[in-house]
């Protein structure tokens, strides 16, 4: 059979990939598999939808009092493109926060009080108070943040760290998406998935889903009266009927089908044995709080970004919605932080326990901020934000990254970066930065020219690194 027995053999037997150019993650990291030696050996992302209210959670401004109702514009030039949801007011009340700051941590790094459980681990994050995007709507601000472009089509960052590096774990995909809901508000944007998609790579480097109901993927049991050895001998047949069919095509897409196959099989031992929180000690469970054993909260999906992560799962995506306060934020906005505050602590804590924070790099954040004046007509205790590209928060912990500390700085009124300015291909540049990678030359040529994550841009923020 020639090549295609050459390719069923290297199937049937371990399943770590790697892309042109790298050496296979569990070969020596010194050895040269990486373009320098990492710092991170896999990623946690804590993807927070809707956008949170960086000006109610980490960036206070105790001057914005004296201008609260005042119209914005007299102040200042707004100095960028306005959502429609905006853009035709009357007016652009200037609104503060409803919420209290306080120092907290040795670091004295101010912190909302609707974050307490944050704030008792705020010495091990570094918070960057200068983000910026280009996008102003949901969708392209997500698939920017996602995926380095705002356009569709393009592999998600975690398909990228998958091609890279390949898998930790070969009973495990490289690239695990959880997702869930908020109370904040119930009624936000999908999120489409396309988000975790592999793009242009290979199928392999894909992101793959947990259900938040039932059995985690679609088919991990066996149909009544179907055995394992009878699943053996089917996987056998169909790899060689590929093989043969590989052999005359020469597709990849068909070695992509038999690796899925075969690691297919194999995850219906390894996510049973995962999602089993008998062997969880109570004390931790009560750590990531009450909603910790329902499936499909923001709670039970932290503790299985865990979980992954001691699995060595490479990329780990979690998706939380209900961040879009452009109506009620003092009654939405303390409801979403109930849901996701203390379980995030209660990760980070968990991966420093474990010494698994060391090398996890932990990324907190949305697809952009929200206004520092009004959407509707304002009341101190009952007003919404607009969205907001020009400036906004998020953190970094773990895997090399400096904690205790603050980078960046907005204007008094939070409405612009004024220091510390980080891209959003500045986050991308920096995250395979601490993994071992050098984002200009992780690359694949797709139609005439080579694409990165980065695409054109992308800096290393050295300031924050250990």
């Amino acid at each position: 059979m020639g090549v295609g027995v050459c390719a069923l053999a290297a199937l049937l037997g371990p399943v770590s990939s790697r892309g042109a150019g790298f050496a296979r993650p569990d070969e020596s990291i010194t050895a040269g598999s990486a373009h320098h030696r990492p710092k991170a050996r896999r990623v946690i992302s804590l993807f927070q939808s809707g956008g949170p209210s960086q000006l109610d959670l980490f960036d206070p401004k105790p001057s914005i009092f004296r201008y609260a109702g005042a119209d914005m514009r007299t102040m200042t030039d707004l100095g960028m493109r306005l959502t429609e949801m905006t853009r035709d007011q009357g007016y652009f009340p200037v609104v503060p926060s409803a919420f209290e700051f306080s120092p907290s941590g040795q670091s004295g790094i101010e912190i909302s009080s609707l974050l307490p459980a944050t704030a008792a681990i705020v010495d091990e994050i570094c918070l960057l108070r200068a983000v910026r995007t280009h996008a102003i709507n949901h969708d392209p601000a997500i698939t920017f943040l996602m995926t380095g472009s705002e356009r569709p089509g393009r592999p998600s960052a975690g398909a990228w760290v998958s091609y890279a590096l390949g898998c930790g774990n070969d009973n495990l995909p490289a690239f695990v998406v959880l997702s869930s809901h908020g109370t904040g508000r119930t009624d936000c944007q999908p999120l489409y998935e396309r988000l975790w998609d592999s793009g242009f790579l290979p199928a392999r480097h894909r992101g793959t889903g947990f259900l938040p109901d039932g059995d985690p993927f679609l088919y991990l049991e066996n149909p009544p009266g179907f055995d394992q050895s009878s699943r053996r001998f089917m996987l056998d047949m169909a790899a060689r009927i590929n093989s043969r069919q590989y052999h005359f095509q020469g597709d990849p897409r068909i070695l992509d089908r038999m690796r899925n196959m075969e690691m297919a099989a194999r995850m219906q031992t390894a996510v049973p044995e995962l999602t089993d929180l008998r062997d969880e000690p109570a004390s931790v469970l009560r750590r990531y709080g009450p909603d910790v054993t329902r499936r499909g909260s923001y709670a039970w999906n932290c503790l299985m970004a865990r979980r992954l992560a001691e699995r060595d799962v490479r990329f780990i995506q979690l998706f939380h919605t209900g961040w879009d306060q452009h109506f009620h934020l003092p009654e939405q906005l303390p409801r979403q932080c109930a849901d996701t505050d203390r379980p995030t602590a209660a990760l980070i804590e968990d991966l420093r326990i474990r010494g698994l924070l060391d090398d996890t790099l932990v990324i907190w954040g949305g697809e952009f901020g929200r206004t520092p004046y009004g959407q509707g007509q304002y009341r101190h205790d009952d007003f919404g934000r607009d969205h907001h590209a020009g400036c906004f928060s998020m953190w970094m912990a773990g895997g090399g990254i400096r904690g205790g500390r603050v980078h960046g700085a907005t204007d008094e009124l939070g409405q612009r970066a004024v220091s510390g300015v980080v891209d959003v291909h500045d986050i991308h540049a920096t995250m395979l930065h601490l993994l071992g990678l050098d984002h200009r030359q992780l690359k694949w040529s797709d139609d005439g020219r080579d694409f990165r994550l980065t695409d054109t841009g992308g800096r290393v923020v050295h300031p924050i690194l250990l």
